[in-house]
């Protein structure tokens, strides 16, 4: 798990998993309104790409600013001798020469031309490609989508989904699709190009992304029963209308029957380099399988037809985030899931796109379909449509034990993790507004009250702060914890505060959130800039104190992983902690309601304590911090109302 707290996922961690706190189309179409300050480029390929030569570069920031700030954010979570440890391990690197020298190095490496974004390469492979261990559930993440009222059948849902998604994938084919702008500048777009047609390919020691011609390849992958079938989604040069789907997807439905067949898609699941080996094997078992795993590889994405049927929040997220392990193939970057009531979701793979993207499709597919502004194309369905058609490995005796091997893997994991929902209704985004306060610096402080609720203290947070201003930019560590939020989480549980200390010190934590955040995002926290100062030492060299002082692996110990996507058509979405002593916390701020996914071991054990039940306990604080909060800032809404 080390390796994995160092990388996070967090959409952004989403992310996955990075705080956009209105819904896609309205922040999109109100950001494109004003005029960019970044020039256009009058040769880029499409309107998609027209601020991307143009967009800075990912910039170092000054060392001793970084060392500062490093020292600020590890004061409030140490005690006084391990401070002092540090602190003097700061100094060396400052004084010594070392870090001047590493600085160097660094922004030699950003200035290189042949380097477009100086922690691109670095970042993907120690976060991601390097990382060993399986990506359900340590790396991938999730959607649960708001039902649809018109569309219970799976067929029917699933066709609409896929119309949409398919007119998405359009608009990235002919680069028309609007790029995404912040505070009126535009952002990234070069991640997009992983989106469709695309697959992660396991080899040891680091996995790679492969991409396929999305012209040339218009099928899609539907999986039933745990068997693979291809749709295509042309035909006779037309592109299938969702009527057309929906009789496809029917088509498989039927031709699956109530046998399930050889979970091949368990593999996926393992141990990157124990998939690697059993991909291998697969390939080396029958000359036909090489074509025949293409055709998922290759795939625009997959479908999921899941036989469940779940019912609640927790059931759906569960579903969606892992599912039982066979009905997917989770090397593909998209994978939509389609259940047997018609409930819906998407699951991600998150190595080269981070949840800002994915969100923006699932925003797209699912803000299209309920408004209907989506081309579901003719209504009549022809007559020749060819039948889907079934991938049929050729499995030998070794790949069969795999497979059960897999499967076996994959159900003990999964009954270590606990996942739980707080849908919190008391207010949302619209209510904080009226506090004064920033939405996601609020939703932050209730994060950390609840934390000190069941612990007694604040731990490390990771909160994900997107870079996507500059070229290839993706995420950046916000610290949250400071002294003010530490001593805001204490007054607020001292019984004998006044509401008016209470106040101030919410209002000190949050203006303390933001300023963090605010550097954050321009590339100016210390997580990626340390992270690449200890990749310019060379081999022969030693490790500076600085590295090897306890405070900075603890200081990067994320207990709290935390990460905000919202969208008002979505009822779920979340993905795993990256330490198991953590919690994972997705969040979505609505309008009138506040969502936390909490995701954790079972009966998490923390600092030689164990909490059984501890997900379900910790969900509960949420719910009282939130609670507690905002009946404290309705007495400050109260007071102003009688002046």
């Amino acid at each position: 798990m080390a390796s994995r707290a160092l990388g996070l996922r967090n959409f952004a961690r989403l992310s996955p998993r990075v705080s956009m706190s209105q819904t896609m189309p309205r922040r999109f179409m109100a950001s494109a309104k004003a005029v960019p300050k970044t020039p256009v480029d009058p040769k880029a390929p499409g309107p998609m790409l027209r601020y991307q030569a143009n967009l800075p570069k990912l910039p170092v920031p000054p060392l001793a600013a970084t060392l500062q700030k490093y020292l600020k954010t590890v004061r409030p979570i140490v005690g006084e001798e391990e401070y002092k440890r540090t602190e003097a391990a700061v100094k060396e690197f400052e004084t010594s020469g070392i870090g001047a020298k590493l600085q160097d190095r660094l922004v030699a490496h950003a200035q290189n031309p042949n380097v477009v974004n100086w922690l691109e390469d670095w970042w993907l492979e120690a976060a991601y490609m390097g990382y060993r261990d399986p990506v359900v559930v340590y790396v991938s993440y999730f959607f649960y989508y708001k039902d649809d009222k018109l569309r219970k059948a799976p067929a029917k849902r699933a066709a609409a989904i896929t119309t949409a998604a398919l007119e998405f994938k359009k608009q990235i084919v002919e680069k028309t699709l609007e790029p995404e702008y912040a505070k009126g500048e535009p952002m990234c777009m070069d991640s997009y190009k992983y989106m469709f047609n695309n697959c992660r390919i396991p080899k040891k020691p680091a996995d790679f992304e492969t991409a396929y011609d999305p012209e040339k390849h218009t099928h899609v992958i539907a999986i039933r029963k745990n068997k693979f079938y291809v749709i295509d989604t042309v035909h006779n040069g037309q592109q299938l209308s969702t009527n057309e789907l929906e009789q496809q997807f029917q088509r498989v439905i039927d031709a699956a029957g109530n046998e399930s067949g050889p979970a091949v898609g368990a593999l996926t699941t393992e141990n990157r380099d124990t998939w690697t080996d059993y991909r291998d094997a697969l390939l080396a078992a029958h000359p036909d399988n090489k074509g025949l795993l293409e055709k998922i590889e290759s795939s625009s994405f997959v479908v999921c037809l899941d036989d469940q049927t779940p019912v609640t929040r927790d059931e759906g997220s569960r579903a969606c985030w892992h599912g039982d392990g066979r009905n997917r193939f989770f090397d593909k970057p998209l994978q939509f899931i389609v259940f047997d009531n018609g409930k819906a979701g998407f699951n991600g793979e998150h190595s080269c796109m981070d949840g800002t993207a994915t969100c923006r499709l699932n925003e797209y597919v699912t803000h299209s379909i309920k408004t209907n502004t989506v081309n579901h194309g003719p209504e009549e369905v022809r007559a020749n449509l060819p039948q889907p058609e079934q991938i049929e490995f050729k499995l030998n005796d070794d790949l069969k034990k795999a497979i059960t091997s897999a499967e076996s893997n994959f159900d003990s994991l999964i009954a270590k993790h606990d996942l739980t929902v707080l849908a919190y209704h008391g207010y949302g985004k619209n209510q904080i507004k009226k506090f004064k306060a920033s939405p996601d610096g609020y939703t932050q402080m209730v994060i950390q009250l609840a934390y000190y609720k069941m612990f007694g203290t604040n731990r490390p947070t990771y909160e994900s702060a997107q870079t996507r201003k500059f070229q290839r930019g993706r995420t950046e560590t916000s610290r949250t914890v400071s002294e003010e939020s530490i001593a805001f989480c204490k007054t607020m549980e001292d019984p004998h505060a006044s509401h008016e200390e209470k106040i101030t010190a919410f209002r000190a934590a949050v203006a303390a959130q933001g300023a963090y955040m605010a550097d954050a995002v321009n590339a100016h926290g210390v997580d990626r800039h340390l992270f690449g100062l200890k990749k310019s030492i060379l081999p022969n060299e030693e490790q500076p104190a600085l590295f090897k002082d306890p405070s900075y692996a603890y200081s990067q110990h994320w207990y709290l992983s935390t990460s905000q996507l919202s969208s008002e058509h979505f009822d779920g979405y979340g993905w795993g902690q990256v330490v198991n002593d953590g919690f994972g916390i997705a969040y979505m701020i609505k309008n009138n309601a506040l969502q936390f996914n909490v995701a954790s071991v079972k009966d998490l054990e923390v600092h030689g304590k164990k909490y059984i039940n501890g997900t379900h306990h910790f969900k509960q604080c949420l719910e009282d911090a939130a609670n507690d909060l905002g009946d404290l800032l309705s007495t400050e809404i109260a007071a102003d109302a009688k002046l």
